[in-house]
């Protein structure tokens, strides 16, 4: 009996087996949509560019370590619609970022609802922020993180020249991803209709949260029926305190975003959000 020729034989059946099992997953998401048709209701290209320049040197300030910034829109089935950055060229930016904006994109609409919807609060908004301590270890969404898995030929294919421009490879295809700090948001109309989601990334997690909840209100797509923060919004939440049984920090609501973000500026530029810049359906709109 020759060993070496049945262990052969039974490595290369398993390789073809799991080739076959798995070589269709490496292709999902490999559609392309027509950006035009899909995204017809949410801001193109050029205006998202445009908003995020001008969020990112907003001379008030935005907090955190002054970074420029990725941003990825995706619409209420999750096919990214663009992605674009702040900086000079595509070096501005931390590189990671990209497909972190394309996740928190994803996930702000994955988990959150339209007015229409049913349920206790329907027309709930979860920004990436609120979901934090809900994933933590013991917490009523523990796993969530590890989901949706990002659809890596999607986020790395193409040439890495066109990331950031109107021909970026994630456009017109599902990128996937769960994010769970701050930088997602969902976008709605003034129907309530839930559009689709916008995420950012490039600085602390706080200051994403603050450049995405600035660039919403300038999109005015920021009509937010319901959410989980004391104002009734979908901005983050600073409930955490320290379980002297444990150690550990706690959120009080079970949605709160660590404080840790550094410098003391951003954290009262989140907190005042809601006031320096109310959602939609909280002032009179054009």
């Amino acid at each position: 009996m020759n060993l070496t020729k049945i262990d052969f034989n039974q490595t290369f059946c398993k390789v073809v087996l799991i080739t076959l099992i798995f070589a269709p997953l490496g292709m999902f998401g490999q559609n392309e949509f027509d950006t035009k048709k899909v995204c017809e209701n949410l801001p193109d290209y050029y205006e998202l560019s445009k908003v995020l320049k001008e969020v990112v040197k907003d001379p008030s300030g935005n907090g955190g370590l002054g970074n420029d910034m990725w941003a990825t829109l995706v619409n209420r089935d999750g096919i990214v619609c663009g992605v674009t950055f702040s900086g000079e060229d595509r070096e501005s930016q931390w590189p990671g970022s990209r497909i972190i904006s394309a996740q928190k994109a994803n996930t702000a609409n994955a988990f959150s609802l339209p007015k229409k919807a049913g349920g206790a609060l329907p027309g709930l908004s979860l920004s990436t922020a609120n979901l934090y301590s809900a994933v933590q270890s013991g917490g009523s969404l523990f796993g969530l993180q590890f989901s949706n898995p990002i659809n890596l030929r999607v986020g790395y294919r193409g040439d890495p020249k066109d990331y950031g421009s109107v021909k970026d490879p994630m456009s017109g295809r599902k990128i996937g991803g769960i994010n769970v700090f701050g930088g997602g948001l969902a976008l709605y109309d003034k129907d309530g209709n839930l559009l689709g989601a916008l995420g950012v990334s490039g600085d602390t997690s706080c200051t994403d949260h603050v450049i995405a909840w600035k660039m919403r209100d300038a999109l005015n797509l920021d009509y937010v029926p319901v959410g989980l923060s004391p104002t009734g919004d979908d901005n983050i939440i600073f409930d955490m305190k320290v379980d002297p049984s444990t150690g550990l920090s706690v959120s009080q609501g079970g949605f709160g975003h660590p404080q840790n973000c550094p410098g003391a500026e951003v954290m009262t530029i989140t907190k005042t959000l809601p006031q320096s810049f109310p959602i939609g359906s909280k002032k009179n709109k054009n």
